[in-house]
């Protein structure tokens, strides 16, 4: 989307009579009323060709081709949809986790769900879990996984004191694992754990202050992520942290990163809250200025020591047999975040960084500024994920923009797509209109019932300098 136009070679002409010229630059701050949906830019050849599943405003979810055709839809959301791999259903294609039945209020009823579900292709309902839920409703949000053992993994809202905290209850966040059967066998609970998120004593005061009279919500940590590490490269050359029942959980709202011991609960992995001091000591940080609130425009070289994530999301380990295998990824969004507030670019994008995770450092990144753009062309402060692909390309998910887009290790866009599914809600007593997708999750072709269609026809950028609309003429 950003500096291209849809361009589709058998309904050009068609798009030609309803697009409008594109300002460069889609920000936060300057998207036009009009733009172009589906897919914009795609070169076959050097992108990584497989289907994409995504849920989005419409309260659907919806599996799309390299075309953008949608080729299969739940009519359930998932926050996320997560299509399973075929090894954890017993060879059944096609099965996907959604939330059932939610609670309402529009989009904020994705977190008062109070079932949730294994769908499969045709929906029908393999599995659910709601009624066996402490207080009869789920309230999933966020994330899931499904085991190999068959048990399943869920983030969950629970209203609890959190000591340290506060002395009434507030929003907290959970990971249950539940059987086939509904039995909850281990549990978590983030707010336990408050002394181990390297929160502060700022931090923790201020944490206090919000918090003093309770608070309602989804997680006062906003745990948006969880996932098991998996076979990895550190736990078989015997570190154990890395053990791949182990769990990466990110925190949106204390911009922390860490692992959790299955065994034990406790934090024995960790990059964040805070890197300030400490980045500045090392002299290879974040680089901060000497304004209280601001920092330069992110740094580029690589590799370098971890520098300050804010809000980031989708932080987990590259699975085996894929390029960076072992590695941490994350979406860092640079959105406000932090107790206490972080501090952010003056210039303000996203990025993806890839993390050596015993080194701590980067040793790859993308920013808009790789696919020569503004670097505030690529910017989510919410939502939004990456995901690193066999061919060694990134699928990114630009959560709030609607926006998914594929790159290779250079930056280069090689397939872009902006979600075609919006739907009305209500903001601050205004109706608005969103197309956002919180994550994007590549599917092989080989994970769908076989006979599933998919296209790989190729779609060249436009030079947007010369693109215009006609005028129709009196």
């Amino acid at each position: 989307m950003k500096r291209k136009i849809f361009n589709n070679k058998v309904n050009r002409t068609l798009l030609a009579a309803v697009l409008v010229q594109l300002v460069s630059g889609l920000s936060l701050m300057a998207i036009p009323k009009i733009y172009p949906t589906g897919v914009t830019v795609y070169n076959p050849s050097k992108a990584y060709n497989s289907y994409v599943i995504f849920s989005s405003p419409d309260a659907k979810t919806h599996l799309i081709d390299m075309n953008g055709n949608e080729v299969h839809r739940w009519e359930y959301i998932g926050f996320p949809s997560e299509l399973l791999d075929p090894k954890v259903t017993g060879g059944k294609k096609g099965h996907v986790l959604l939330q059932l039945e939610n609670g309402s209020g529009g989009f904020s009823g994705i977190f008062s769900n109070k079932v949730v579900a294994e769908v499969d292709w045709d929906g029908n309902i393999v599995w659910q879990w709601g009624k066996e839920a402490p207080g009869g409703e789920v309230r999933q949000n966020h994330d899931w996984n499904r085991l190999a053992n068959g048990n399943t993994l869920l983030v969950v809202t629970v209203d609890r004191v959190v000591s340290g905290v506060s002395s009434k209850p507030i929003a907290d966040q959970t990971i249950y694992e539940v059987t086939p059967a509904g039995k909850i066998v281990w549990s978590w609970n983030a707010g336990d754990h408050i002394d181990e998120f390297g929160i502060t004593p700022e931090g923790r005061e201020l944490l206090r202050k919000v918090y003093a009279n309770g608070g309602k919500g989804h997680g006062f940590l906003t745990i948006n992520d969880m996932q098991p590490i998996g076979p990895n490269k550190w736990f078989d050359g015997g570190d154990n942290r890395f053990n791949p029942d182990n769990i990466v959980i990110d925190s949106r709202e204390a911009s922390f990163i860490a692992i959790i011991d299955k065994k034990t609960g406790g934090i024995v992995w960790r990059i964040g809250a805070d890197y300030g001091s400490a980045a500045e000591t090392n002299g290879g940080g974040a680089n901060f200025t000497t304004t209280p609130s601001l920092r330069p425009t992110l740094r580029t070289d690589v590799p370098r020591p971890v520098d300050q994530t804010s809000g980031q999301h989708d932080a987990h380990i590259i699975p085996n047999g894929l390029p960076g295998a072992g590695n941490l990824l994350v979406f860092d969004n640079e959105g406000s975040s932090g107790y206490p507030p972080t501090r952010i670019s003056t210039q303000q994008g996203s990025r993806i960084l890839e993390i050596d995770p015993i080194k701590k450092e980067i040793v790859w990144q993308y920013t808009a500024q790789d696919s020569e753009q503004q670097i505030w062309d690529f910017f989510s402060s919410f939502i939004s994920s990456a995901r690193r692909l066999p061919n060694g390309n990134t699928l990114i998910d630009e959560g709030m923009n609607g926006r998914i887009f594929q790159v290779t290790s250079t930056g280069e866009i090689v397939w872009e797509y902006v979600n075609p599914y919006f739907a009305k809600y209500q903001q601050n007593g205004k109706s608005i209109f969103t197309n956002w997708v919180f994550r994007a999750q590549p599917v092989a072709y080989n994970w769908v019932p076989n006979g599933t269609p998919h296209s790989e026809i190729a779609v060249e950028e436009i030079d947007i300098t010369k693109f215009r609309i006609p005028t129709k003429s009196k």
